[in-house]
């Protein structure tokens, strides 16, 4: 199939730099150091490429991500980065399948109780390192590391995710806002105990020296937001539309909010400047010397790859204007 033969919007992925991005992670951070987060791409078909470079150990969003990879023979070493009121089928997908593991994040009494309730075996202490987000104080973590214990669950260690961090354009921000997290969460991994230190993402994953492993994982697709700073990841994410209107001075594609993630901002379309976004369309200014037609095809870059992938049915590999493979985007879903 050629890329003139899709329907639009259609979600594209160019082989040559997905494999760019996955073989230069895999060389920075070999093996275990990196745990890939699946909810960037929620794909079995990418995660799998990323377990042919040694990272055996997954992170997921959802338990619905984490029954998709045991599925898949990708459940070996789980960890749902999320606190759950109901853990009832995380219990009972590591209760019927020998092989797979899945580690809770928990952060309160009620969290532990719901995965002893749920069957839960395994848990790791979320930590709140300064993104407004979940996870308990650092000076908590070693009272909720004794309560899980004596409720007969295993604690990994500590996960903390420096979230207000990864997207900053200024490296050296970065490099002093990651050392002020990671001091709280070594401290809370002092009172915890454990072989974990689960931190990172794609913005700090070579600033990130404390973690014992980092949970990236829009390196692999990348989105414009990553883009703007100076990361050796390439873009391999866009979504390719259809003009379909043109107006004197401006033109009109069928791919809108539906299609693309949109909290990190518009999209961007090489040679033209968005103008906005609505349900269906995205309506842009040509630059000058750029015009187009309609019937053209065109290519969409995202602001954020996670959700952007999660509008999508299925990724299309492809090299040059030939699609080579189509990978369903198969952990979407709660």
């Amino acid at each position: 199939m050629r890329i003139g033969d899709l329907q639009t919007p259609a979600l594209l992925v160019e082989a040559a730099d997905l494999e760019h991005n996955l073989a230069t992670m895999s060389a920075a951070l070999p093996g275990e150091r990196l745990r890939p987060h699946v909810k960037a791409h929620k794909c079995t078909e990418l995660a799998r490429r990323q377990a042919d470079g040694g990272h055996v150990g997954f992170t997921c969003a959802t338990i619905r991500e984490c029954e998709g990879m045991a599925a898949a023979g990708l459940g070996t070493d789980v960890m749902l980065a999320n606190e759950v009121l109901d853990a009832r089928r995380l219990g009972a997908l590591v209760a019927r399948n020998d092989d797979v593991r899945v580690t809770l994040a928990v952060d309160s009494e009620p969290t532990i109780e719901a995965a002893v309730a749920g069957g839960v075996r395994d848990v790791v202490i979320d930590v709140n390192v300064g993104l407004p987000r979940c996870g308990c104080p650092p000076e908590d973590a070693g009272r909720l590391a004794d309560l899980s214990r004596s409720k007969g669950l295993d604690v990994r260690g500590v996960m903390g995710y420096e979230g207000h961090v990864v997207g900053n354009d200024d490296r050296a921000f970065r490099e002093s806002a990651t050392a002020d997290a990671m001091k709280l969460l070594v401290q809370a991994h002092g009172d915890v105990g454990g072989e974990l230190i689960s931190a990172g993402g794609t913005g700090t994953y070579d600033i990130n020296t404390w973690a014992t492993e980092i949970q990236a994982g829009s390196y692999a697709l990348m989105d414009t937001a990553y883009g703007h700073l100076d990361l050796p990841f390439r873009q391999a994410l866009s979504v390719l539309a259809t003009v379909v209107s043109v107006s004197p001075g401006y033109a009109v594609a069928d791919c809108g909010l539906k299609a693309l993630g949109m909290d990190h901002g518009n999209p961007t379309i090489l040679d033209a400047t968005v103008f906005f976004c609505s349900d269906e369309h995205v309506t842009f200014i040509p630059d000058e010397g750029s015009p187009v037609r309609v019937g053209d095809r065109i290519r969409v870059l995202p602001a954020h790859v996670d959700p952007t992938v999660a509008y999508h049915e299925r990724m299309h590999i492809v090299d040059v204007d030939d699609v080579v493979e189509a990978w369903p985007v198969d952990l979407r879903g709660w």
